[in-house]
């Protein structure tokens, strides 16, 4: 059994312990909205193979590609795959050297975003085997060997898939039992069994991730389906991605030569992670292409369906929901062309962007989605099979809820980006005064470490109370500069609010998960609205005719970010995560079995409860600080 400890170690060791260049949520973290590190808002736009790509793209997607029948009978067809191919769409991020089409990450994310204005099945395929299969951990960490025996077979449509995710080994890699024993010729002997695979079932390239018995460290290795002892085990089923190609997959002595290792020995979390910071924005990407259908769909639903005398649309409530949708999806779109374009970016970091982005966009996808079901009622709730069979438009609302639900949990889940997150929120602070929170630093150490801590917090922590954020700061920005000047002032006191936190719970600021999350979500929002706010005036500058809408829809969306920040910091200090603790606690004992027990009412066992926990009265947490 692994200790929490030997977990948080392992997580650690993997984790980059440096910075590889400036990032604007790192900052935001420290108490500096660094808003001219994002406006002028980068150019995102694409090149003409890009465009001509996305046009054939499409017209594949309309023509070939019928996702009701897909979704019906849980498979590909090869027509399908196959016109991929020829596309060229399964070597878009590779280099054309390789054979790829050599696009850029911008302009790979406008492609993901058109397919997911379709079919998230098809977005599944792609996605896994570009942003975390072969070719992203070659094009980062591959030899030149490497790179011309796997890069060019990935590009012509050879499917790759990425093997980490194991029957014990969720988001704790401490657990992985897959193992790589080296032999005496210096190749490596791997055994273990891979769960809920990604392409895995028909993938031609894995990479795969495997421990050594002796030092416990982790390696990466691309392992090839054809050689022996590689075995599709089963194919998984799912709710919503019904065709998705996943499954288990066993490793019996497979012999992996030594040229196959990808990076040294022992870095193989580290290369994973890395490789995530770019394979991360292919979900909001199809985040936003699905929203947009969203709002399609309610736009002419709610012009069409008449209740009450008027338009549905024409009713406050629904009119509501139609604007939030439409004025968050303006952010989401903002975020990951923004991400997007500051991975391309040379001195710059962006493990936060990039998480930022893959939990923003896909909690704020869903709830879209969800409103539009509801919108829909009961057409958004029945099948488009169904609809059509009864002589209805075949609007596949409920296809898009089954397929975008697993988004939340695709490639970390939104608690586990939150962890990530406050963990990177943390580290000067750790760097600086971590000493007199570890447990195993001796008195000696804390004392030694106090200098440090003195000089540097003698002038960060006034400073994040100091500073101009009034006009005409930002007067620039007509209307929405008051929005900056918003953010301007809660970034400074997200930085207090840190800083306050590690001395209130000091040690115990890791478990304090609410606390840390509500932190987060103050810094995703201010990203979200330092986007937006930064692409609408790129557009107005631009003089775009779209220019006049964009600021409308920030606006609107920059009131519904700046109320929810708000509310965030107040419930920093007064909220109710004791009581909820405590009581989830005693569910856990089962005291509360009797919720669970129908069939007492009606002769069945009653199951003895166990006695009430004997800790601390539950009481709502309030604190103030200065």
């Amino acid at each position: 059994m692994t200790t929490e400890q030997e977990s948080r170690e392992v997580a650690e060791a993997a984790r980059e312990s440096t910075w590889a260049g400036k990032g604007f949520m790192r900052e935001i973290f420290l108490g500096n909205f660094r808003f001219d590190w994002i406006s002028p808002y980068p150019e995102t736009e694409i090149g003409p193979e890009a465009r001509d790509f996305c046009i054939k793209l499409k017209t594949f997607l309309e023509t070939e590609v019928d996702s009701a029948a897909i979704d019906r009978t849980g498979e590909y067809p090869p027509h399908v795959i196959e016109g991929l191919r020829k596309l060229g769409a399964f070597g878009m991020k590779i280099p054309k050297e390789y054979g790829g089409l050599g696009f850029t990450q911008a302009e790979y994310t406008h492609a993901l975003e058109l397919v997911g204005c379709y079919d998230a099945n098809v977005i599944a395929v792609l996605s896994a085997h570009q942003s975390i299969g072969v070719p992203q951990p070659l094009k980062l960490f591959g030899t030149e060997g490497q790179k011309k025996k796997y890069l060019p077979l990935c590009a012509k449509g050879a499917i790759s898939a990425f093997a980490l995710t194991e029957q014990d080994v969720g988001s704790d890699p401490a657990r992985l039992a897959t193992t790589a024993e080296k032999t005496p010729e210096g190749d490596y002997i791997l055994n273990g069994e891979k769960l809920w695979c990604t392409n895995g079932t028909f993938a031609e390239l894995y990479v795969v991730m495997a421990r050594d018995a002796q030092t416990k460290k982790i390696s990466a290795f691309i392992v090839e389906r054809a050689w022996e002892g590689v075995e599709v085990v089963k194919r998984c089923r799912f709710m919503g991605l019904r065709a998705i190609e996943n499954g288990i997959i066993r490793f019996t002595n497979v012999r992996v030569p030594k040229e196959n290792l990808i990076g040294k020995e022992g870095a193989g979390l580290k290369i994973a992670l890395i490789t995530l910071n770019t394979g991360r924005l292919s979900l909001p990407a199809a985040c936003v292409g699905f929203s947009k259908k969203c709002i399609e769909i309610c736009r002419e639903w709610s012009g069409q369906r008449v209740q009450w005398g008027a338009p549905v649309g024409k009713h406050e409530a629904i009119g509501h929901k139609i604007a939030d949708m439409a004025a968050t999806t303006f952010a989401m779109e903002a975020m990951t062309h923004l991400g997007s374009a500051l991975a391309m970016r040379e001195g710059y970091d962006i493990r936060l962007e990039a998480a930022a982005a893959k939990e923003w966009c896909t909690v704020e996808g869903w709830r879209i989605v969800d409103t539009t079901m509801q919108i829909r009622g009961g057409r958004g709730y029945e099948t488009e099979t169904s609809l059509a069979e009864r002589g209805e438009q075949p609007i596949p609302v409920e296809r898009i809820m089954r397929d975008c639900r697993i988004n939340l949990i695709f490639e970390g889940s939104s608690e586990i980006m939150h962890l990530f997150m406050a963990r990177e929120a943390v580290d000067k602070h750790l760097a600086v005064a971590g000493a007199l929170i570890d447990p195993k630093k001796s008195i000696g150490q804390k004392l030694a470490a106090l200098p440090k801590m003195i000089f540097f917090y003698a002038w960060w922590y006034p400073t994040r109370w100091l500073g101009w954020s009034l006009w005409p700061k930002y007067a620039s920005y007509g209307r929405l500069g008051k929005y900056l000047r918003f953010a301007d002032r809660a970034t400074r006191k997200l930085a207090r609010s840190v800083f306050h936190g590690m001395l209130v719970h000091q040690a115990r600021l890791e478990k304090k998960q609410a606390f840390l999350f509500r932190l987060v979500d103050i810094s995703n929002e201010l990203f979200a609205m330092g986007a937006a706010i930064a692409r609408a005036e790129y557009l107005q500058q631009k003089r775009d005719p779209s220019a006049a809408s964009a600021v409308e829809l920030a606006e609107l969306f920059s009131l519904n970010a700046r109320r929810k920040i708000r509310r965030w910091f107040h419930e920093l200090w007064a909220n109710d995560d004791v009581a909820k603790y405590q009581l989830s606690s005693n569910v856990l004992k089962g005291r509360h079995l009797w919720l669970e027990n129908v069939k007492a009412d009606f002769g069945g066992e009653v199951r003895q409860l166990p006695p009430v926990s004997t800790g601390k009265p539950v009481e709502r947490e309030h604190r103030q600080t200065a």
